[in-house]
């Protein structure tokens, strides 16, 4: 969090996960967190009080991928018996199926009006199912495809590759390719990175530590020490801007602001990429 004076201090350390934490997302009101353990389950917490309020799971089925609906009324996710599955905030199930898209559901996203399912469905290929349309078009890289992010206005994907490469990739119409960012460091593990900030101006990843890149220029802005193993996951608070929260293999979860410096120098930025953000 940020202090009056500026100074970023840490408000809660989250814990309860068995295992390596994978993910963690804002609620769309910025009040609570939605994180999963690999293969595990999947945990919502008080963003205030740092309490856990609910544990999401299916018996004898591991998780692999979830986020929030567009409303913050419910959750989806990707399990590892190749279904999808809609929850409630209260736990209650709401659909359940599978089926060709279900194939890989190692990411997953769905759009805000719930008719597009965005996902991994093979290694190095993003689908781009239209529900309504029933209509299907494909993202294809030569390098193997580990995570994806959609950008708020459901018009860009950060594509995040084995290679050690961020690409922004806008999916209005054909899909376009449209900046590479690149310094953080993966190995072995899977990385997701993650829109941020007034306009979504900038671009945020895990790495062996929390990494900020200017979204238009490409500029390599901060790193965020702390977390003692490798940061898995980073996810943008939606209404303070000045705020994120970063999951790592050591089984905390660190919320971080960013100081009065930092900001002003942004807010300049922020001000001159517009043009370049929706222009791509």
């Amino acid at each position: 969090m940020v202090k009056e004076n500026g100074q970023v201090s840490l408000k809660h350390a989250l814990y309860g996960h068995q295992k390596p934490v994978l993910t963690v997302s804002w609620s769309p009101d910025d009040s609570q967190l939605l994180t999963y353990g690999q293969e595990e389950v999947i945990r919502r917490w008080d963003a205030n009080s740092g309490e856990c309020l609910h544990v999401y799971e299916k018996y004898g089925i591991g998780l692999i991928s979830c986020g929030w609906f567009p409303d913050g009324k419910g959750i989806f996710a990707g399990m590892t018996d190749r279904s999808i599955c809609l929850w409630d905030l209260d736990g209650r199930d709401l659909k359940c199926w599978k089926g060709q898209i279900t194939l890989r559901i190692s990411e997953m996203a769905i759009t805000d009006d719930g008719m597009r399912i965005i996902s991994i469905c093979r290694g190095s290929t993003i689908l781009l199912l239209d529900r309504e349309a029933k209509f299907e078009r494909l993202i294809e890289k030569a390098d193997m495809i580990t995570s994806f992010s959609l950008s708020e206005d459901n018009k860009f994907l950060l594509v995040n590759l084995i290679n050690q490469e961020i690409h922004l990739w806008n999916i209005e119409g054909d899909p376009k390719l449209v900046s590479k960012y690149k310094g953080h460091k993966r190995t072995q593990f899977v990385i997701r990175s993650c829109f941020g900030g007034f306009g979504q101006t900038f671009n945020a990843s895990g790495s062996e530590d929390s990494q900020i890149w200017n979204r238009c220029s490409g500029d390599l802005l901060v790193a965020l020490p702390g977390h003692s193993r490798a940061v898995n996951c980073v996810s943008w608070n939606l209404v303070n801007l000045h705020m994120l929260a970063s999951a790592s293999d050591d089984r905390t979860i660190r919320i971080w602001g960013l100081d009065n410096l930092n900001l002003k120098t942004r807010d300049h930025c922020n001000g001159a990429i517009h043009h370049c953000n929706g222009s791509s």
